[in-house]
């Protein structure tokens, strides 16, 4: 079997591969093209990937013999799935191989930072003996806030603590269990945080919800002399309004690992400001983190394609193609159901239930169970969250999950239902197929009948069951440049109230969403995106 390895790995993961005599390991001497992958890949077996080398759906339809390929790392952007799904390919990753190097990365920059040590040690380089102007902060004592206590910022926290820092975390999704096992103290708002915290470190996922969130805004709810680390992603800092905090002062300093343009820009006047101190996005660049995912991602290879075993796949290499087939209309329905449910109820929840019903009971549970979890979480884990890890990520925030089989008596055939449990709130979704199973539909939510196309920009709202509202909500959200592709209406009695669901080609203005929510006829208020 050829194993191609396109991206440079660790030489002891290379190594792994070698000493198994079924293997023929060929390393490129640089990431190839696109082109030039074509020419190489017709008889590969598998492939070994870092970020570089893009495995298109060209490069799978290219390799007629293809049945793995091997990310040395977390993200699979470069890689398409779907098309590696399609053709059977499975596709894996080294979900926790740089989480330790990260950590420290982190830690280190913010020590760094305290003391001012980049630009003492660039002095000393110049000749000088400038004491004062250097004169740092300890961390003792101090207070971290971290954005984010999954396991890399779970891994700060420990740290910190050590240093005698009290810890403070903002993290939404973290149940309060799991919380307390870390021995950190949770704040609800991160507003609090932002008033509160001496350092703060960044640890979240990327995602449309992180996205930008530490902007001009953020910085003027923050300690006047607040401290900046970021070695997550680069985009959750608006680097405009962090530049503009460092000359005001609200911000004293910033220890930047990641960028919202990499390679960062030659001209950005990042890399000139004297507050502020970078590293070009080393936070798996130690030689254990890339030992570890070399190595691992060698035996993950190894297992599967000499023993069939599956570890760290992103797809769903355990179902054969026909059973794929089968399954597949349910993933696309399960993670629909999933996200709708996680913009509904609150942020932090303790259970999620998963419930099959009618002939879809039949069915293999795990993969669907998998769709669900990407979907519910998908706005906790961002675009780090996959099939794989989602089991994991659940179970270090707390979250139980539990999947269950019901012969209930329906009005439908085959049916998927997903309840999330926060204390003693409850929100749920319930969907199948009409006609065939290229049609799902959600027919319940939170116990109420509907009829809802699971796709685009929900509009959902509680409304006073009167002569007039149905026309009153369109006509706003037409005046606004607002289309509405599909309605669903339902009432629980004459006169009463109503369910209103609109399917919408955009997301309304904030002053259409605002005007609606001031009507005295009109309550919970929420737009949901499924896609």
């Amino acid at each position: 079997m050829k194993i191609l390895v396109c991206d440079r790995v660790s030489q002891k993961g290379v190594e792994h591969l070698k000493m198994q005599p079924e293997f023929e390991v060929v390393v490129l001497p640089k990431s190839p093209a696109e082109s030039e992958l074509i020419q190489m890949v017709s008889d590969a077996t598998a492939l070994v990937v870092r970020s570089e080398t893009k495995v298109t759906r060209a490069v799978i339809d290219a390799a007629r013999k293809l049945r793995a390929v091997g990310r040395a790392g977390v993200g699979v952007d470069n890689v398409d799935v779907e098309a590696a799904t399609q053709r059977g390919v499975v596709v894996m990753n080294t979900p926790g191989g740089n989480t330790i190097s990260t950590a420290e990365l982190a830690f280190s920059m913010m020590a760094a930072l305290a003391r001012k040590i980049p630009q003492a040690h660039a002095s000393m380089r110049a000749g000088e003996w400038d004491r004062k102007t250097y004169q740092g902060t300890e961390l003792y004592g101090k207070t971290l806030g971290i954005l984010g206590l999954g396991r890399i910022g779970s891994e700060v926290a420990r740290r910190a603590t050590a240093f005698g820092m009290k810890v403070l975390a903002y993290d939404p999704y973290l149940s309060l269990a799991r919380a307390k096992l870390l021995q950190v103290e949770m704040v609800e708002a991160v507003e609090e945080l932002y008033r509160r915290a001496d350092f703060i470190t960044i640890h979240l996922p990327m995602s449309d919800e992180t996205r930008g969130m530490i902007d001009a805004s953020a910085f003027s709810k923050m300690k006047r002399g607040v401290r900046i680390i970021n070695c997550a992603r680069g985009s959750i800092i608006k680097e405009a309004d962090l530049l503009a905090a460092l000359d005001s002062g609200q911000v004293a300093g910033a220890a930047l690992d990641v960028y919202e343009k990499e390679p960062l820009p030659k001209d950005s006047p990042l890399r000139s400001h004297p507050a502020v101190i970078m590293t070009p996005h080393l936070g798996a660049s130690t030689h254990e983190a890339q030992d570890n995912v070399g190595i691992e991602i060698a035996e993950t290879l190894t297992e599967f394609l000499l023993r069939g075993a599956v570890r760290n796949a992103v797809n769903l290499p355990s179902l054969d193609a026909k059973t794929y087939e089968l399954v597949k209309p349910y993933l696309t329905l399960g993670e629909k159901l999933g996200r709708l449910v996680a913009q509904l109820g609150p942020k932090r929840n303790d259970r999620l239930v998963v419930t099959y019903g009618g002939a879809a009971t039949e069915l293999p549970t795990d993969p669907i169970t998998r769709a669900v979890l990407t979907g519910f979480l998908a706005f906790a884990g961002g675009t780090e969250v996959n099939q794989v890890n989602v089991r994991s990520l659940a179970a270090s925030l707390g979250l139980l999950v539990e999947e269950t089989k019901s012969n209930e008596e329906t009005d439908y055939h085959e049916w998927l239902h997903v309840a999330a449990y926060s204390g003693d709130q409850k929100v749920s979704a319930g969907g199948t197929f009409f006609s065939t199973l290229h049609h799902p539909r959600i027919v319940r939510l939170n116990e109420q009948p509907v009829e809802i196309v699971p796709e685009g920009v929900l509009l959902l709202l509680n409304n006073a069951d009167r002569p007039g509202m149905v026309g009153y909500i369109g006509m706003l959200l037409g005046k606004h440049n607002v289309n509405i592709a599909t309605m669903s209406l339902h009432r629980d009695r004459a006169g009463g109230r109503a369910l209103t669901v609109l399917n919408l080609d955009s997301v309304p203005p904030t002053k259409v969403l605002q005007k609606l929510q001031s009507d005295p006829d009109i309550a919970n208020l929420r737009v949901a995106r499924l896609s």
